[in-house]
């Protein structure tokens, strides 16, 4: 078996959703590959969707049915213990791909030996096959030969982890797996991930179509979501700690820690709950400084970490209540002249 593809799925059968996406998989012009679909659960007819495709396409598609939701990651672990294939893809069930786009993949894997191949995806509000608004994936300078350069470019901004196929043999040797019960389990296994492949090459298309809609589960901001942020970022420095990376790459992986567990839950929350408490605020920031104190000292958090932001966050290290009240009023400002 060349390919596996995993599909989780929950609650997607509405707006033809998980047909847009299971269509676009069985009609791939590669050949020999699998479509491991994971039900986590769902409420809705997502399971018998898939049933319907793998009874139509017996030789394509195999459906995994869970007992009870354990989130993506459960389900894309679920996937990866069944999977046959010499390369592994995951696709979200709400998105879809070219027909061609596991072949070029394949393709430049086959062409370059490289381990790990990715693309640009493009953003599209309708179910088509017409190109949207393209996002770069990543960028030339994070490809070829992996040295410690790019572990470091890559440990920054690994990019989606849906856009790439990963060789199965590295997943296998290194145990790699994905965080469970959470979201934001690409937040860890991305850029964790990433060190352990040794040679990353790109195609230089979207083939891949990220479908933009109020229903996924990125969209929504909430204190559980936000905790969730959380604990994907301990996971992931306790797994560079155990994989013997925090000394060889500790200014990125501190940095990637503060911008996700600190940073970006930090005005996500203040801005998208609609009754932010202190005391989660207070936690947030007790948490950073209990493993990296002098994170405003790191160069990258200089370098991209907004002046605005910075202003904020220091403000915030004075006073926890001064910087929660000031931030408050600036969004009923703002808010006020909108309208």
């Amino acid at each position: 078996m060349k390919l596996s593809i995993i599909v989780p799925v929950y609650n997607m059968a509405a707006e033809g959703k998980l047909e847009y996406c299971m269509d676009s998989l069985v009609g791939q012009t590669a050949a020999d590959y699998e479509i491991i679909a994971v039900d986590d659960a769902s409420t809705d007819a997502s399971l018998e969707i898939l049933r319907s495709y793998e009874a139509g396409y017996p030789e394509k598609v195999r459906v995994i049915a869970s007992p009870v939701n354990g989130r993506q990651g459960t389900a894309k672990n679920r996937g990866l213990e069944a999977a046959q294939g010499e390369w592994i893809g995951f696709i979200d069930s709400d998105d879809w791909v070219s027909p061609d786009y596991y072949e070029k993949l394949l393709g430049k894997a086959r062409e370059t030996g490289a381990d790990m191949v990715g693309c640009d995806y493009s953003l599209v509000r309708t179910h088509t096959m017409s190109v949207g608004e393209v996002v770069p994936n990543n960028t030339k300078d994070q490809t070829g030969i992996l040295g410690e350069e790019e572990h470091k470019k890559l440990l920054l901004c690994p990019g989606s982890m849906v856009v790439k196929i990963y060789k199965h043999s590295v997943i296998r040797e290194h145990r790699l797996r994905f965080p469970e019960g959470i979201f934001y389990e690409d937040n860890c296994a991305g850029p964790l991930w990433s060190l352990y492949f040794t040679h990353f090459e790109r195609v230089e298309e979207p083939l891949y179509y990220y479908y933009q809609h109020g229903a996924s589960t990125v969209h929504g901001i909430t204190q559980e979501r936000c905790r969730d942020r959380m604990k994907a970022e301990e996971i992931f420095l306790e797994e560079c700690r155990k994989g013997g990376f925090l000394e060889q790459y500790e200014k990125e992986i501190a940095y990637r820690f503060t911008e996700l567990y600190y940073v970006i839950t930090l005005f996500s929350y203040m801005q998208g709950v609609k009754h932010p408490k202190l005391s989660f605020v207070r936690e947030l920031r007790r948490g950073l400084t209990a493993v990296f104190p002098d994170f405003e000292q790191n160069p990258y958090y200089r370098e991209r970490i907004g002046e605005e932001e910075r202003r904020l966050i220091s403000l915030q290290g004075k006073a926890d209540w001064k910087f929660y009240w000031y931030y408050r009023m600036k969004l009923f400002v703002r808010r006020c002249r909108r309208q």
